[in-house]
């Protein structure tokens, strides 16, 4: 018998060890995919986003990276402000 059946999701990711991995992976994919939309919306490419983040093409190339989760909080604010986004976070109970 299958002892993930009819159990919860989040129990199963606890339980195989990769909860936070993939929680991690699923909010940089979405902060990065936000990014790119902004990014389009503004006419910005990763030159200009660069530029106006005082860093390197790279380190765009870094942000909108889906599957790089070591963005930092600095980074994401330089971006937002790049973009003229608002940063909001929000931790639910």
């Amino acid at each position: 018998m299958n002892r993930h059946v009819g159990g919860n999701f989040d129990d199963f990711l606890a339980e195989e060890g990769i909860r936070e991995e993939v929680t991690a992976a699923a909010m940089k994919r979405v902060i990065a995919w936000q990014l790119a939309q902004a990014m389009s919306t503004g006419n910005i490419n990763k030159s200009e986003m660069a530029r106006r983040m005082r860093t390197s093409r790279t380190a765009v190339d870094r942000l909108l990276d889906a599957n790089d989760t070591s963005i930092t909080l600095a980074t994401l604010a330089r971006a937002c402000i790049a973009v003229g986004v608002p940063m909001r976070f929000e931790l639910e109970s």
